[in-house]
């Protein structure tokens, strides 16, 4: 437990300067999520373009889920130490890096380190959260906190037809000159616009946490990203899963006995934070399905009698809109984060991805069908994705806000990694062949079976959050509930 006395925070901001505020979190959240899919329509061009061959390429997307996995708590605990803005513009300014690197490479070796740094700099996404909620007026705060939120998921759905665009009619290169303008932009406004709350709680950074965390992360989100390519049953698939598994464990006894961690395990095992972070990784995983799934559905050669025969670029266009349905339904998120609180719209927004799966399961004959299925999950992934930093900042004290939403924020790619692993699984374990001499492709049955075990993910994360318990006077009124739990802690801090 933290036992530095925390600085109070300066408040909320006038409602006109509110606003370009939001914004520009919004917009720099919604920049450093789109590096998530910037190359996946070059993909399987990389081993040519990088010079490279294709299992070194593969690291290229790999890395920089890796860089956001390690990124997102310890930059979240830096945020509460240090105060948000100089996080947020640091941040910011490793995104700009990281794409210029890229932008100037034709090699393999930096290309991965620019990319691991773009995965870096999604640790401004959770800091973004947690600065929003403090400084909005309180009639602003939700309609912000969805706001800002709602970008995971619709960087990555946004950025799939961008990059796929830019890929087919310029060069490459071009994803990352993009990138660099992005980020330059979205570093000066965080360091112009951004208000300079005096929300730093001095404590000593847990730079061995740090480390631990970061081996044990990265150990087992590689073993579990690139077990379809190993062999789940290979030596170097289970060495690094088990390894990482044993370092988390190890990691968390040392965190339990430090005086300042990196992450406060006992808070993260409060009840509701617990039930969250869980159903955390379950809607991850139900938003992820559908970015993987119905893509290869839209591109299968309509040869097969199922595949639809887009090209990446249509592919892409057909899942735009629902990217958008993330960002319309951040507003119907607000409201129902005011009326009825976080908990019953999170389960809400869970049921809701679970029935765009079974929509899917029943209309995936036309493009068309598909994108109806995508935009009612995506319906979901908006209401949802509000609330669940709602919830942990309603159970946490105000000085661990941003590294709570941190974890939060993992437990979703946590869940995204095991999506990406599972759908590998059933669309490899189930093909057939056109003809003689080509490749396999997933069968019908497969994508079903898929969009199947999406539902039942989505679902299940809701009735863990049906589990969480009813905090008395809470609906509607999260920030109160807040300010009680930071008042009650700090309270027994000075006692």
């Amino acid at each position: 437990m933290n036992t530095s006395q925390p600085t109070p925070p300066s408040g909320v901001v006038a409602a006109t300067r509110a606003v370009p505020v939001i914004a520009v979190l919004c917009f720099a959240s919604l920049c450093a999520a789109l590096m998530q899919s910037l190359v996946i329509p070059i993909q399987s061009e990389l081993p040519e373009l990088l010079n490279t061959s294709i299992s070194t390429a593969s690291w290229v997307v790999t890395a920089t889920l890796l860089g956001g996995a390690v990124a997102m708590p310890v930059t979240g605990r830096l945020a509460d130490v240090l105060g948000k803005k100089p996080v947020l513009v640091a941040s910011a300014a490793i995104l700009l890096v990281g794409s210029l690197v890229c932008a100037v490479s034709d090699t393999a070796g930096p290309v991965l380190v620019g990319r691991a740094l773009q995965g870096v700099a999604m640790g401004y996404i959770p800091v973004a959260i947690s600065m929003v909620r403090e400084i909005a007026p309180e009639n602003m705060r939700n309609t912000a906190v969805a706001g800002v939120s709602a970008t995971l998921g619709v960087g990555g759905a946004l950025g799939l037809p961008l990059a796929a665009w830019l890929a087919q009619d310029f060069d490459w290169h071009l994803l990352f000159w993009v990138s660099v303008v992005l980020a330059a932009v979205v570093t000066v406004l965080s360091a112009t616009v951004l208000p300079n709350v005096h929300d730093a709680h001095p404590a000593r950074i847990d730079w061995l946490g740090a480390l631990g965390l970061a081996v044990g992360l990265v150990s087992l989100l590689v073993g579990v990203s690139k077990g379809n390519d190993w062999g789940w049953g290979a030596a170097s698939t289970v060495a690094m899963i088990a390894g990482g598994v044993v370092v988390l464990l190890v990691w968390g006894w040392y965190e339990l006995r430090h005086h300042d961690p990196l992450v406060d395990l006992r808070t993260t095992a409060r009840r509701p934070v617990l039930l969250t972070n869980l159903a955390a990784v379950l809607i991850g995983f139900g938003m992820m399905a559908q970015s993987i799934v119905v893509p290869q559905l839209l591109q299968l050669p309509e040869a097969t009698g199922y595949g639809l025969g887009q090209s990446i670029l249509a592919a892409g266009l057909w899942m735009a809109p629902a990217g958008l349905m993330m960002m319309a339904f951040a507003p119907v998120s607000a409201r129902l984060l005011t009326g009825f609180g976080g908990r019953v719209t999170l389960a809400l927004g869970a049921f809701v991805i679970s029935l765009g799966y079974v929509v899917a399961l029943f209309m995936m004959s036309a493009p068309w069908q598909l994108m109806v299925a995508s935009c009612v999950a995506s319906a979901g992934v908006g209401i949802g994705y509000a609330a669940m930093p709602t919830l942990i900042l309603t159970n946490v004290p105000a000085r661990e806000g941003a590294s709570s939403v941190g974890v939060n924020t993992l437990m979703r790619s946590v869940g995204t990694t095991v999506a990406g692993a599972v759908m590998a699984v059933v669309l490899t374990s189930r093909t057939m062949t056109l003809a003689p001499g080509t490749p396999a492709v997933p069968t019908e049955g497969a994508f079903s079976l898929c969009f199947v075990i999406g539902a039942a993910a989505a679902a299940v994360g809701a009735v863990i959050v049906l589990l969480i318990p009813r905090r008395a006077g809470s609906q509607g009124t999260p920030d109160r509930a807040h300010d009680d739990v930071a008042s009650l802690e700090e309270a027994a801090l000075a006692g």
